[in-house]
């Protein structure tokens, strides 16, 4: 069952303000017990009382009441005393204080307001006005708590308040021998739904997932299990699309594994946002105190280091942290940082994969592969970096250059005598949602000079689906430049027939899943006929990818595939062997379905 969007309304329950946690210093007993019985009758249950004065910070640090009524006159440590220390412990300076004294006089009013005093009482103490001004002090605190504490999209407590609270539990469990456990959440592809569904419907989809996730560790086998009253109180936003849940007192690792099991099956079904169903999945990272760490911070990024491991091991999974892991992460933080300079050194370099007409043995066209030459890591291939230019944001400019570089390169390659070739370039999805890519798309076929009818955009069919509307609007002004179109991985995001007659696309490509065993599976060779024939009818090209042997190319040439590109023809190739195999190619080195088979290697460039 999918999660409606409605739920989002009913928001998280505040805490009930009688709940809260009333502290009192007065070296007279007596009035403190008067006070507990007039609050007590209003609804009021959590007290702590001293009348000790000394030990009041200390009390204060351990407890962190919700609001402190104070006496001024108290012999050794007096309230004046308490206000100033407080002011001082970065912990203590917001809880506030209702100072009841016997003196009347303005100065002594005025320097424990100075003191950071929220409200002034005279004793003897009027019960219904304290009452008033408690409900007053705890309504304000609670506003300024909200804002400071917790996530306004989604009531969570914040990343402030979770370290604030892991900071308090690290200190106890110390002296405890206790163990505390972390999970960070990263929701999986969250950016992809963001970019591609817009930012109203990614803060719906956190408001729903937050409430599932809550909802998932309110469950009673969860709450007896970690002897825990409401585990809720310690589920996160940490920001963005990352999550975090503190675990107090663990006794025992699996504890921490079922809580994480737990998270991943709640996350399975869809969440329905404006009739839409969406799937997101997280990746979590686990870390351990004192076992992965002594102190907050390392703690919180062992935790993270071993989501982002989670991600790089397919998503959808839960990863403990290991020392393996962290230096993972080091070396992927520096790669990072390389990648970032990596566009403005001029480290990207092209390779080219033909197309190859089979009945012809011709080169029709290339597609243009982006690689990074590093001059630390050698030449690295896309796998490695794109995911990490996705998470740094430099997955626009990156696709950008490649569009730029991949029509100079058809310019130049057409003035040397290669004539009739296409160059197809790989767009992303930011690409396509960039509101100006219309325009950088102009720019770059005027400012190289490149026939628009010889450059073929490809969009991978999976991603042009999440939002089908608003793309086909997107590609229709694409395609009234004079480009072509060409939808990639084609059959592995279920397109529906009447969204294809909608789209204003040229090509079709075959995804390699289908390639690989095409010779051999039933189901494989139905799609690859289907689609085929499909692509024939509606007047499109059809290009098979991922093509490494001859019997792979025997069933496609006989149904009438129009492209063949793969390894069985040549893989990827610099610029300069690309030109030296098309020149090779052209030179009478054809490839026809009636010349004897070729074992897989002897062909050209392979």
């Amino acid at each position: 069952m999918s999660l409606d969007e409605s739920t989002v309304n009913r928001g998280l329950q505040p805490m009930n303000s009688k709940n809260a946690v009333i502290m009192m210093v007065d070296d007279e007993p007596l009035n403190m017990e008067v006070i507990r019985i007039h609050l007590e009758e209003v609804g009021y249950c959590n007290f702590l009382i001293t009348d000790r004065s000394t030990e009041a910070i200390a009390l204060l640090k351990e407890k962190r009441p919700d609001v402190l009524l104070l006496d001024l006159m108290m012999p050794d440590v007096t309230g004046c005393d308490i206000l100033a220390e407080m002011q001082q412990e970065g912990l203590l300076k917001d809880i506030p204080v209702i100072v009841l004294t016997s003196s009347t006089d303005a100065a002594t009013k005025l320097k424990v307001l100075e003191l950071g005093a929220t409200d002034f009482l005279s004793k003897p103490v009027d019960s219904s006005e304290l009452v008033l001004r408690l409900q007053n002090t705890l309504a304000a605190k609670a506003y300024r708590d909200q804002l400071i504490y917790y996530d306004m999209l989604t009531g969570l407590p914040n990343r402030r308040l979770l370290l604030e609270r892991i900071d308090r539990s690290l200190k106890q469990n110390r002296a405890d021998c206790c163990q505390v456990g972390v999970l960070h959440i990263g929701l999986d592809r969250f950016k992809q739904i963001n970019d591609g569904l817009g930012p109203s419907v990614g803060d719906k989809l956190l408001k729903l997932v937050a409430r599932r996730m809550s909802e998932c560790l309110q469950s009673s086998d969860l709450v007896d299990r970690l002897a825990e009253v409401d585990p809720r109180n310690n589920l996160a936003r940490f920001g963005g699309d990352e999550f975090a849940i503190f675990l107090p007192r663990v006794e025992h690792i699996e504890d921490i594994a079922f809580v994480a099991r737990r998270l991943l099956d709640s996350m399975r079904p869809g969440f329905t946002i404006a009739g839409q169903e969406i799937f997101v999945s997280p990746s979590i990272g686990i870390a351990t105190f004192p076992g992965d760490a002594v102190d907050r911070d390392t703690l919180l990024k062992n935790a993270a280091s071993a989501t982002s491991y989670a991600k790089e091991n397919g998503r959808n999974n839960y990863q403990f942290y290991s020392t393996e892991i962290n230096a993972r992460s080091v070396a992927r933080m520096q790669m990072e940082s390389r990648l970032r300079r990596a566009l403005e050194q001029q480290e990207f370099v092209l390779h080219y994969q033909p197309k190859v007409d089979p009945y012809s043995g011709r080169v029709a066209g290339m597609e243009a592969l982006v690689r990074w030459d590093s001059p630390d890591y050698g030449m690295v291939y896309p796998d490695r970096f794109i995911p990490l230019a996705e998470e740094g944001g430099l997955i626009v400019a990156i696709g950008n250059w490649v569009l730029r570089e991949a029509c100079r390169q058809q310019v130049e390659w057409h003035a040397m005598g290669l004539r009739g070739l296409s160059i197809s370039v790989n767009l992303s999805i930011e690409q396509l949602n960039n509101q100006d890519f219309a325009a950088i798309l102009h720019q770059a076929i005027v400012s190289t000079g490149i026939s628009p009818d010889r450059l073929v955009l490809e969009i991978t069919e999976s991603l042009l689906l999440k939002d089908a509307e608003r793309h086909i609007e997107t590609l229709h002004a694409l395609k009234a430049q004079g480009v072509e179109l060409s939808i990639d991985d084609f059959g592995t995001g279920y397109s529906s027939l009447s969204y294809l007659t909608r789209l204003p696309v040229d090509e079709l490509k075959v995804d390699r899943s289908f390639v690989v065993n095409i010779h051999s599976e039933p189901s494989h060779q139905a799609v690859g006929r289907t689609i085929i024939a499909m692509a024939q009818s509606l007047g499109l090209r059809v290009v098979a990818e991922g093509v490494e042997q001859v019997e792979h190319l025997d069933f496609l040439v006989e149904h009438g595939c129009d492209l063949i590109q793969g390894y069985y023809y040549s893989r990827p190739l610099p610029k300069s062997q690309f030109v030296q195999y098309v020149q090779a190619v052209h030179k009478g080195r054809v490839y026809l379905k009636a010349l004897p088979r070729l074992e897989r290697g002897s062909a050209p460039g392979i």
